[in-house]
């Protein structure tokens, strides 16, 4: 896919690796692009179940590279690029609108940008003494890569405040308790790809149902909340893989599904 991300699918997982490891995976306009690249390949794969996002040595992503800071960002930020976002933007949000579950794996740092594209994550597993801030008011700005409305989802406000006015470094272990990190672990890599071997032995029609729901889940309209379960489970109820999740679980066998087309 390019140079600055390793790219592999394989067993319905794909891999995706932030690899500007000499710079921290900082997030420089290559990688901004590449990233958004990458995420529009798995749309359109049908045979990806599930994505482990990680970074190539030891940062998950030290943020914004600080020549792309000083140019200005190379961008014009209000102008949408991309549907609701701008390209930087993007980067994050993206990873929200890919079809299958993302699971981010985190150690070292990850500053600035770097958590927001971590947010962009269905499930974030952060190493205890990965290093993690809000980090842009140090540098005169505002977090602008979808991380506030991100995170806004299971982050307390007022945290969200305090770390965003002060862009202070908090741990992981603190980001567990704030509500940044699904799980604590030693190895988030190695346990990314275990659950990533466990959805991508689930219906991946149901799975990607799920995800469309839970994305919608904080729309104010609940009656069409309501009406988007029903919707999606009348699709998946009688199909193909439906009925294959069930004969494999009574047969005790692993399921064989096809790919979503």
């Amino acid at each position: 896919m390019s140079k600055v991300i390793d790219y592999q699918v394989k067993g319905g997982i794909a891999r995706v690796t932030l690899n500007r490891p000499d710079k921290m995976n900082a997030l420089n306009l290559d990688l901004f692009e590449a990233l958004i690249e990458t995420g529009e390949a798995i749309k359109k794969d049908g045979s990806v179940r599930v994505v482990v996002l990680s970074g190539e040595g030891k940062a998950f992503c030290a943020g914004l590279d600080m020549e792309l800071m000083m140019s200005g960002g190379a961008a014009d930020l209000v102008e949408r690029a991309y549907g609701i976002c701008n390209l930087f933007q993007q980067a994050a949000w993206i990873w929200r609108e890919v079809p299958v579950p993302v699971i981010a794996a985190v150690q070292g740092s990850c500053l600035g940008g770097g958590l927001q594209l971590m947010c962009g994550a269905d499930i974030r597993y952060i190493h205890p003494q990965t290093k993690l801030s809000i980090m842009e008011m140090k540098w005169g700005i505002v977090p602008d890569m979808a991380g506030t409305q991100l995170w806004s989802a299971y982050v307390r406000e007022d945290i969200i405040r305090e770390l965003t006015y002060t862009a202070r470094v908090f741990s992981g272990v603190e980001a567990e308790r704030y509500g940044f990190a699904t799980r604590l672990c030693d190895d988030p890599l190695t346990e990314a790809l275990e659950t990533a071997a466990q959805i991508a032995n689930k219906n991946p029609d149901a799975i990607r149902a799920a995800k469309r729901l839970i994305n919608n889940q904080r729309q104010p309209d609940v009656e069409a909340g309501i009406l988007a379960e029903s919707v999606e489970q009348d699709a998946l109820m009688g199909k193909t893989n439906q009925i294959e999740a069930v004969t494999a679980n009574f047969e005790k066998r692993a399921p064989k599904f096809i790919d979503p087309l």
